[in-house]
């Protein structure tokens, strides 16, 4: 009897151990690979997990903010907000909770609600707030299209060297809403080897913002080339096609020859996540002959940095050309001051100073420069490159350009 009820004991206590095993396991490991799973794009399997661990261990605010943004992710909005809602109800201290949950109310456009969220937090935490709370109380100022205040914000951030991927991005995307008028000049000097005078350049600019229309430029420039002299006169404007997307249109005339007669050009250009840029478009230049040219760009930002890679073609019967252009730019305490680098081959349509007309057989440049914002108002910047042209088999045309400028804002 006694030996029954020993072996019975042990059949009892296994079974409790299997059960036990079934249903303990480590929060953390699970929470791991939930997120795991909602990297991978498995997020009903993400969600799914994250409930099983919350029922367990419904103390675990990481979790209940994992399944908010999973769910904000999904376009869940409301449910996300329960989520975030229970996350800061357990940790009110742990900021990763409220700037999820601004998150979510920004995708949302729940602007009300997100500066309830946003003024909790600040109580909260006060001066003591990182710059990730402090970015999105500038994105909130974005979104309600308070640009100043949100550049104002962002700059700051800028200057305090935040650690924000796209910062950068988000910045020069603001000042295309709040750069109002101004007024620039810039000069160009081009000398060559040989027996071919020098070039000078000068534009005269005024910029202004028109409703729709965004930033317009009236641009005039004045040349002295080839022993003649020629006006061509431009008008740019960039249009606003939602808040990470707008356009750029270009006309222009002249009665010079080594200007086109008359040029268009249009672009489209979007800002992308993971601080990418991309951009598409097409040039028109009428001189002797019409010439068509399809242009492309894609830009990164990351650190003080800016990267872009630009490539322009001119379809013809004969297959057309290519010409390319790498460009790098440094940013300094400010987001307008940088150091830049410039390789390219061949000659770009938006680059003013080039010559458009002539049938180059190669054409290598390299340009160095920088500029700066001296005070809120103006702003300066110098250029010095050289170019290395090929007009005919064995006839190379080297070229050194000085080209400096000014803008003063009101």
């Amino acid at each position: 009897m006694k030996t029954k009820v020993f072996i019975l004991h042990i059949i009892c206590s296994l079974a409790i151990m299997n059960v036990h095993g079934q249903t303990s396991f480590d929060p953390d490991k699970k929470f791991l690979e939930a997120r795991q799973l909602a990297f991978d794009g498995k997020r009903d399997e993400a969600i799914e997990l994250g409930l099983k661990i919350v029922e367990k261990y419904p103390g675990y605010s990481d979790v209940w903010i994992l399944l908010g943004r999973v769910n904000a992710w999904e376009g869940k909005y409301d449910t996300a907000s329960v989520y975030f809602e229970k996350a800061i109800e357990i940790s009110p201290d742990y900021e990763d909770a409220y700037n999820g949950y601004l998150d979510n109310l920004f995708w949302a456009e729940q602007y009300d609600q997100a500066e309830e969220v946003l003024q909790r937090a600040e109580e909260q935490f006060g001066k003591s707030s990182s710059s990730a709370l402090t970015y999105r109380k500038s994105r909130l100022h974005y979104y309600r299209e308070e640009y100043e205040e949100a550049l104002e914000i962002a700059d700051k951030l800028y200057e305090n060297e935040a650690d924000i991927e796209g910062l950068l991005s988000y910045i020069n995307n603001l000042r295309r809403f709040t750069r109002n008028s101004a007024v620039g000049l810039t000069v160009d000097y081009d000398s060559f080897q040989g027996e071919i005078s020098p070039w000078q350049t000068y534009a005269l600019y005024a910029r202004t913002r028109l409703g729709f229309m965004g930033s317009v430029i009236a641009r005039a420039t004045h040349s002295h080339r080839f022993d003649g002299y020629g006006t061509q006169y431009e008008l740019d404007a960039y249009p606003s096609l939602g808040k990470n997307s707008y356009a750029y249109v270009n006309v222009g005339f002249s009665n010079a020859s080594f200007f086109p007669d008359y040029r268009f050009g249009t672009s489209i250009y979007w800002s992308l996540p993971k601080a990418f840029e991309f951009d598409i478009g097409y040039r028109h230049l009428k001189f002797s002959e019409i010439t068509h040219i399809l242009t492309a760009s894609v830009g990164k930002y990351t650190g003080n940095w800016w990267l872009n890679l630009r490539a322009n073609h001119v379809p013809s019967s004969s297959g057309g050309s290519i010409s390319g252009n790498v460009q790098a730019r440094y940013y300094f305490k400010g987001a307008e001051d940088y150091l830049m680098v410039q390789f390219s081959t061949g000659v770009s349509p938006d680059e003013e100073d080039r010559d458009l007309q002539s049938q180059l057989l190669d054409s290598y440049r390299g340009r160095v420069g920088y500029q700066q914002l001296w005070t809120p108002r103006w702003m300066g910047y110098a250029f010095l490159g050289y170019s290395y042209d090929e007009l005919s088999p064995g006839n190379y045309r080297p070229n050194l350009n000085i080209s400096f400028g000014t803008e003063f804002r009101f």
